[in-house]
């Protein structure tokens, strides 16, 4: 009987040793993605000084930017609330104190960050919407780089991205997909359809806007992509939006109240951002969703 304790001691204090030895290889490997540094050619972005291309630019950053980095674009205490994994502030992209415009020197360093997910040291950040953004014309991205350029400037430090162990343990054991850095086609330099009330642009304008990230790439919605999120991420290619006009799409998007009286959780679903857009970006996107899938 002592034998057999004595085995089961052992077997026990094995396994004990080896999880331990996978939870430092799996920290390890966390840390190493997060610190890992990247090199890309410059993109060579033409930056526009143009009142027409400011204007456009200001559209853009305030429909797709201040969801995350508040409307005065200073940006989000706890954006990513305090947990187990860690927390996170969004970025001040103001020239104010506490922004990045101390670290931001170059308008290649907002490219790195905005199409490919790295710092001026070409380290991850972590902006899930890098992935999105890779699918945004050059002439686009240029105009919001020329408005960031003219934002009043904003003194509000934040405490940046800090990571749990927890985290990183499992960022390293796979859990948690690739980093937008990793996830994107570093390669991409994408023209824009014309703008216009038709299914290419609104399909343009859904994958800017970054949609897909909670609704998925077909759009068929389901669970949400934050496990700890128990909402449902409505289908917005078939069920009840299928029995919607035009006019009904504009109006949830302005007014957060969608056909059937639902009022939509600006946490959860960013309308008022979207309603920021104009009547013909509206109408494209109600057009490309309701268009047949491709």
């Amino acid at each position: 009987m002592k034998k057999i304790f004595k085995w089961i001691g052992i077997a026990l204090g094995s396994l004990v040793g080896l999880t331990l030895v996978l939870v430092a290889v799996f920290y390890v490997l966390g840390n190493s993605r997060l610190n890992k540094t990247y090199n890309f050619p410059p993109d060579n972005i033409a930056v526009p000084t143009d009142a027409e291309n400011l204007a456009r630019g200001e559209h853009l950053a305030t429909m797709i930017c201040t969801g995350c980095h508040s409307t005065d674009l200073g940006g989000v205490a706890n954006w990513f609330p305090p947990g187990p994994f860690g927390s996170m502030d969004s970025p001040n992209l103001t020239s104010g104190k506490g922004g990045i415009a101390e670290e931001f020197k170059t308008d290649e360093d907002y490219v790195r960050a905005i199409r490919h997910g790295v710092d001026p040291e070409g380290k991850p950040i972590f902006m899930p919407a890098t992935v999105a953004f890779a699918s945004m014309s050059d002439e686009d991205l240029g105009a919001i780089l020329a408005y960031l350029k003219t934002v009043p400037p904003v003194d509000r430090e934040n405490n940046g991205r800090n990571f749990s162990a927890l985290a990183k343990i499992m960022l390293g054991a796979g859990m948690f997909g690739n980093l937008p850095v990793e996830a994107v086609n570093h390669a991409a330099h994408v023209t824009a359809p014309a703008a216009g009330v038709t299914v290419e642009y609104g399909q343009y304008l859904v994958e800017v806007m970054d949609c897909k990230s909670c609704h998925g790439q077909q759009l068929a919605g389901g669970p949400h992509p934050d496990p700890s999120v128990k909402v449902l991420v409505p289908n917005l290619t078939r069920g009840k939006m299928a029995a919607w006009s035009e006019q009904d799409f504009i109006t949830a998007m302005r007014t957060g109240v969608t056909l059937s009286g639902h009022e939509m959780n600006p946490k959860y679903m960013p309308w008022k951002e979207i309603g920021l857009a104009s009547d013909d970006e509206l109408k494209a996107i109600f057009m490309y969703l309701q268009s047949p899938p491709k």
